[in-house]
């Protein structure tokens, strides 16, 4: 009954969109929607019923573990977020002329499809299941980047459906070769995560590697890993910013979820070793494209989108270790990274509305005198940056270093390229900030620069963010643990 309580929910949330007639009525719908299914799921881990193997409604093809609840809250979270800061941020859509009147609705009924098509991809049981919804995801996230109707997020969106879609269809292959393995080993064919888990122990190694490769190069391309990373930063800088944010801080989990559940299941065959190489070298990989993309780089969205890449790549590392600490940290900085790049999306959309600079501009160059302007914003972007980064109390900070020390005891020169390249990346990060930050105009000098004012709405989400990864980050409570530590078991990594 749990999965038809989320289905009744967004249907009647679809229906309220359908016959609401302004945009605050369409706003307070989605916002009620994504709160409603973000206190779902506490009440579901609060109420210790998780793992739910068997539903009621949806089995045998869904089921509730403590993965994928647990990346449900994050994804209701950051939407709920999305939510409130868009009733602002969409009437200066509206008002500027960026975004048509007509296709307000649109994006109010693509977004609440985004949240119920997410919700069911991580519940998903079955693996041909979890490709048909990561699919959705693509295409209605697409719709999200291409609603303002500019040629720029036009050209956007169907590259980014050009290289997901196209990725996919490897994935695709591999799920199929991935069918014949457990059919010829077991007689009956599965695409159930748990069954395959159980199973792998008995796969062939060559086949197993094949089926791996072919996985992970869609996964790959859904999460923005390198080479098939082009997409994330055109489509993230192009969309508006309360866009920007779940693609950010949810989509890209969709692609790193599934890289850890077909990972889980190489990590009980002989494949492990191929399969561990394979991640540290697109890993390293995506990190360094990713630093030195952050160099030269002069707009500020394109910026943290690079930053998504960065650390997307260190999620295979740490997920290539393989060791139980390090995949404690690298589900603890799946959460840390995804609420912290929503805070800096949502600060760079109160900038884009101070400065009317169309998202399509390449270069910030109107951005002066932030902190006389916007000082939330701009605050925003500098703690925001500096988690980021991972610098002390944020938890990022926590995730990196022991993540790290977990690539040292295994291999310190993929250490010391790691650092390198992280160090670059912040350095990036930050001389970015303080060129752009410290510019102010000429006294003398006038200005037709007006200040924007900001709605509460627009302020909320970033301040709840900053607070919830500033206490995640000084703040580790047992049941915290107790619970990614169930994630470790049940994956069988532990």
């Amino acid at each position: 009954m749990i999965l038809l309580m989320f289905l009744v929910i967004a249907l009647l949330a679809f229906v309220g969109l359908i016959i609401s007639r302004n945009h605050r009525q369409m706003n307070t719908i989605c916002m009620v929607h994504s709160l409603v299914f973000a206190l779902i799921s506490v009440w579901l881990i609060l109420s210790g019923k998780i793992p739910i193997t068997s539903l009621a409604f949806g089995s045998p093809y869904f089921f509730i573990d403590h993965l994928g609840i647990y990346e449900v809250l994050i994804c209701t979270v950051i939407f709920t977020c999305a939510a409130v800061y868009a009733r602002g941020y969409v009437d200066g859509l509206l008002e500027s002329g960026e975004l048509e009147k007509g296709s307000l609705r649109v994006f109010y009924l693509a977004l609440t499809s985004l949240l119920i098509v997410m919700v069911l991809t991580f519940f998903a049981e079955n693996l041909a299941i979890f490709w048909i919804c990561a699919e959705l995801t693509t295409i209605i996230s697409a719709l999200l980047v291409a609603i303002l109707s500019t040629r720029e997020n036009i050209s956007a969106a169907i590259k980014y459906i050009f290289i997901a879609s196209t990725s996919m269809l490897f994935s695709f292959v591999g799920i199929t070769l991935l069918f014949e393995i457990s059919r010829s080993v077991t007689g009956t064919g599965t695409l159930s995560w748990t069954a395959l888990l159980l199973q792998a122990h008995s796969f062939p190694t060559g086949m197993m590697t094949a089926a791996f490769v072919l996985v992970f190069i869609g996964f790959a391309a859904k999460s923005g890993i390198f080479p098939f990373h082009t997409w994330l930063p055109e489509a993230h800088a192009k969309s508006p910013s309360a866009v920007s944010a779940i693609l950010s801080g949810v989509l890209l989990n969709v692609g790193i979820y599934g890289i850890i559940r077909i990972y889980a299941i190489v990590h009980q065959t002989p494949s492990l070793g191929t399969a561990s190489s394979l991640l540290v070298l697109f890993g390293m990989l995506t990190i360094g494209i990713a630093a030195f993309s952050m160099i030269p780089e002069k707009n500020l969205k394109k910026l943290i989108a690079f930053s998504s890449v960065e650390n997307m790549g260190i999620l295979l590392i740490g997920l290539a270790v393989a060791t139980p600490v390090a995949i404690f940290w690298v589900l603890f900085h799946i959460m840390a990274h995804s609420f912290t790049k929503a805070s800096l999306f949502f600060s760079a959309g109160i900038l884009h509305r101070q400065y009317r600079n169309p998202l399509s501009n390449e270069v910030d160059d109107d951005i002066c005198n932030v902190f006389r302007y916007q000082p939330l914003a701009a605050w925003g972007i500098i703690i925001g940056g500096i988690a980021i980064t991972g610098m002390p109390p944020f938890p990022i900070f926590w995730s990196k270093l022991f993540i790290l020390l977990q690539v040292g005891t295994v291999s310190p020169l993929a250490l010391f390229a790691m650092l390198f390249l992280i160090f670059i990346a912040a350095v990036a990060f930050g001389y970015f900030v303080l060129t752009t930050f410290t510019k102010s105009s000429e006294p003398d000098k006038a200005t037709d620069i007006i200040r924007f004012p900001t709605p509460i709405g627009m302020k909320l989400p970033i301040i709840l963010l900053l607070l919830l990864i500033f206490i995640t980050g000084v703040a580790f409570t047992t049941g915290e643990v107790s619970f990614i530590t169930a994630i470790q078991n049940e994956l069988m990594f532990s």
